[in-house]
């Protein structure tokens, strides 16, 4: 199973529509999941197209920065938890990786956001920057942030790929470029953030 990973796309502040090669990349997954911060819902419904659906409801659905709150849509939830394969895969804005503790801790989000079980993957959003670590035994994947990428102006950005296959899952982060997408260029981040 191949599931596209986005977040924080921010339309239309960040721009009237999404680039184009995240359609062409998202072409042919078998799910979209959307880790937060869509602002318009209509970039759900054009993600739709292509694949099944999810999102989190991340701040800038709920109002933030006086935006107007998006209606109640059965695609968006504050945090899923889905069966995939075998796995137990988490969807939600925020999670504190990296943990700090005593109070931002990876367990203290578990136990809010997916009190029925602890996820094998969790999938987030909200920093604009892309991870993929293993905290506590889970997988943390957080695509960055198609549009805005570390907060910056309008800009290529990256996504992500799941991969869920006999069991166990792989992550992968993808730079968008003028011509698609190619493997985002880990140099220079820190090991505990790349997998």
């Amino acid at each position: 199973m191949r599931i596209g990973l986005i977040a924080d796309t921010h339309i239309p502040e960040s721009r009237r529509e999404l680039w184009p090669q995240v359609f062409d990349a998202f072409r042919g997954v078998d799910m979209i999941m959307h880790a937060g911060d869509v602002h318009e819902f209509y970039v759900l419904d054009q993600l739709e197209a292509l694949a099944p659906v999810v999102s989190a409801r991340g701040n800038g659905e709920d109002g933030s920065g006086g935006r107007p709150v998006q209606p109640e849509d059965p695609r968006v939830k504050y945090a899923w938890l889905l069966e995939l394969e075998g796995l137990w895969v988490g969807l939600t804005h925020y999670v504190p990786v990296p943990e700090r503790p005593p109070n931002f801790t990876l367990d203290r989000w578990i136990d809010r956001f997916f009190p029925e079980r602890t996820p094998d993957v969790i999938v987030f959003g909200d920093t604009h920057r892309e991870c993929i670590a293993e905290v506590n035994g889970i997988l943390c994947v957080n695509p960055g942030s198609a549009t805005y990428p570390h907060n910056y102006d309008t800009q290529y950005g990256t996504i992500g790929f799941l991969d869920i296959e006999d069991g166990g899952a792989k992550a992968s982060v993808w730079q968008i470029t003028e011509a698609g997408i190619e493997p985002f260029d880990w140099h220079g981040v820190p090991p505990w953030k790349r997998r």
